[in-house]
Parts: C-alpha cells; structure tokens; sequence
C-alpha cells in the first residue's frame, strides 16, 4: 500500500486529504507545526470514514518522522502573502519554511516524488529540489492543472456545456504571466477557436489569468481551496496508480522551450517515477514573448535568493 504524506493542514493540506482518504490511494500522513491542528483534522477525517466508507488510515502529527519512507510528499505549507507585504518578503520566509520542510522530506523519506503546492510556486518548487538533493524529475509543481481547471470551467459557462467535455491547456509561470492556449483547448475534439470568436475567447483567457485574484477578492480573506486540492489529488493519482497521465504541471526545463535551469509549466507525462516526459508545444510569437518575461523574472529571483 502507498504511503502519502502532506506537509500542511491548513484549508489546501486538510481538503486534498479529505479527498486522497475518499479515493482510498493509500495510507496518508498529515504533518503540520501547530499542536493538535492535525491530530484534531486527522481524527475528524477518520471518523468521516464511516460515513463515507472509506478505510483509509490517517495519522496527523507535529513529527517530520512520521512521514518516513513515504512515496509521494506534497508540501502545502507557508504563508499567504498578507496586506502590506512585498513579494520579496513572501518568498524569504516561504522559502525558509520550504528548504526546512524539504531537508526532512530527503531525510525520512529519501525515495519519494515531491509535489510543491507553495506559493511563489515556481520559484518554492526550485527551492524544494534544490534542497532535497532529489533528481528534477522527482520534484515538480501543482499549478498548470489548477490553471487549466479554471480555463475549463470558464469555457463551459461561456458555451452552457458539460464541464466534463472541456480540454483546456494553461502553461507557464503560476502567475499573472501564466499563458492560456486556446489552440490547444478543446470541447470534445472540437478546438475553442472554432467554437467561439476572438473577443470572447479573449475574456476568458484573461479572466483565467485573474482566476486566483478573483477568488481571493470574493473571499476578503484567505485563498481558493477546494480547486487547488483537486488539481494536487489529480496528480497524486497519475503518480500512485502510475497511469501516465498527460497534464500540465511546474516541471524542470533543460532547453525545452528555449529554457534552461528553472521551473516552468509545461505539459508532462507524471507516471510512478514523476515527470516521465516534457512535451514542447508549439507557440506564436506573442506567447513566446510572455513566455521569456516570465523566465526572467524567475530567473531574476533565483539568482538573488542565491546570490
């Protein structure tokens, strides 16, 4: 049986493990700094279990030890950027949290793959392989299937049909500069340009873009939730089942797309082994241009943080 482990049991830690115990994946460890916040979630979480017939074990815990010889980590924990403070006082602190969260990961779990959900996410997810040591393609980010999702949910009310027939592809940096493709959505094979005009199309990808804002404006406090801990579950799925699922997700670039050394989202094939394959789309002139100001101000980041 696989062993799953989720650093964080904040609102995106507790609900992607309500929704890994429902599918049953494996045994599942909930690990978080703050006394009695997992236990509490955890025991609450079993207990549903017999209301929602699942079996599956969960154990919340303050101990990094705990998570030993897991096969699959996912770290949601860190800070929500807060009224007043700058991005650069956002990524030093997270990524304090993340590097320490990271060495314990090639501590007690050495052979596991590794989902970063923290946000900056692209750089958090750098951050992460760089501190466990681990091989790249063990260390990747939830973002693109997020993205996507909401393309996707945006595109079926645009066009009053099942969200279960949309295909949508979302790559890039997690971000403002994230680049939504219509050429390669889709509604049932039936590309989007095809299906709707240009200045519709247009709002959609920039509603897209602004999806997490959104969200966070409606809320007045704290971030999306739900979305996100589908999109990490989607994922965790393709890797315990080993079913190579084709999906977009924060991987690291070694010249694909003109890019070298960072991570990016892209389209990969997420398999047992993590990212098993980055497959290089085809892009206009307009999307390359969004696409290099996104690595440079990713690049421009990591090179101060290792400066």
């Amino acid at each position: 049986m696989a062993k799953i482990s989720v650093i964080g049991a904040g609102n995106v830690g507790a609900t992607t493990v309500q929704r890994l115990a429902e599918l049953e994946l494996g045994e599942i460890v909930m690990v978080d700094v703050v006394d009695g916040l997992p236990q509490g979630k955890a025991l609450d979480l079993m207990q549903a279990g017999a209301i929602k017939d699942y079996d599956t074990q969960i154990l919340g815990s303050n101990d990094y030890s705990n998570i030993e010889n897991s096969d699959l980590v996912i770290i949601t924990a860190g800070i929500a950027r807060k009224p007043g403070m700058s991005r650069e006082d956002l990524i030093k602190t997270n990524s304090k949290i993340v590097a320490e969260i990271s060495k314990n990961i090639a501590k007690y779990a050495p052979k596991s793959i590794v989902i970063n959900v923290t946000n900056p996410l692209d750089i958090m997810t750098y951050v992460a392989m760089k501190s466990t040591g681990f091989e790249a393609t063990k260390v990747f980010g939830m973002s693109g299937v997020l993205d996507s999702g909401r393309f996707a949910s945006f595109i079926a009310e645009e066009l009053e049909c099942s969200k279960k027939d949309v295909q949508a592809m979302v790559i890039g940096g997690h971000g403002d500069l994230m680049i939504p493709l219509p050429k390669y959505s889709a509604v049932s094979g039936i590309p989007l340009i095809d299906l709707l005009p240009g200045d519709k199309i247009s709002r959609l990808v920039e509603r897209t873009v602004n999806g997490g804002a959104e969200i966070v404006g409606l809320l007045k406090q704290g971030s999306a939730f739900y979305a996100p801990s589908s999109a990490i579950v989607s994922m965790t799925e393709a890797v315990i089942k080993d079913s190579k699922r084709v999906l977009p997700a924060c991987a690291y670039l070694e010249g694909q797309y003109g890019q070298e050394g960072i991570y990016f989202g892209v389209p990969v094939k997420l398999g047992a082994s993590g990212v098993e394959e980055i497959f290089e789309l085809k892009l206009d002139q307009g999307q390359y241009k969004i696409l290099r100001k996104s690595s440079e101000a990713i690049r421009k980041i990591i090179s101060q943080m290792e400066a």
